[in-house]
């Protein structure tokens, strides 16, 4: 007789090798340690009122609401990253993020677009990492 099972493998585990090496998990970490310092560092004036960043989010146009709704995605997100079992989805939302960052600075605010093109591949490599499937 066979017997049919659903179950998931648990976080960490991969096809190929049976178990994440132990370089693997720590350059995860790295990565996720650092991406969270750069989006709370980066979240934290936009909800305190920075007055470059509402000067920014002026020359944005949509108004000030995108400022507190872009930095709470960046803190809350970012913290996920700490967490592993939520970390994918927080990698999605600032990966998402990090996709209308580039195409604000290049298409509205100017300047550079190269931290955020960044941050979009770190989250990426995050999220690949992560994934729960």
């Amino acid at each position: 007789m066979t017997t049919l099972t659903g179950y998931s493998r648990p976080l960490g585990v991969t096809d190929d090798a049976g178990v994440r090496s132990p370089g693997r998990t720590i350059v995860l970490w790295i990565l996720q340690v650092g991406a969270a310092a750069m989006f709370l560092a980066a979240g934290v004036p936009k909800l305190l009122g920075a007055p470059a960043m509402v000067q920014m989010f002026n020359a944005i146009g949509i108004g000030q609401w995108f400022r507190y709704l872009t930095g709470s995605i960046e803190v809350v997100a970012g913290l996920s990253l700490l967490v592993p079992s939520v970390a994918f989805y927080g990698a999605i939302a600032l990966a998402t993020t990090m996709a209308g960052a580039i195409a604000t600075h290049l298409f509205i605010v100017g300047g550079s677009a190269v931290p955020a093109i960044v941050l979009l591949a770190v989250t990426s490599v995050i999220a690949l990492l992560r994934r729960p499937w």
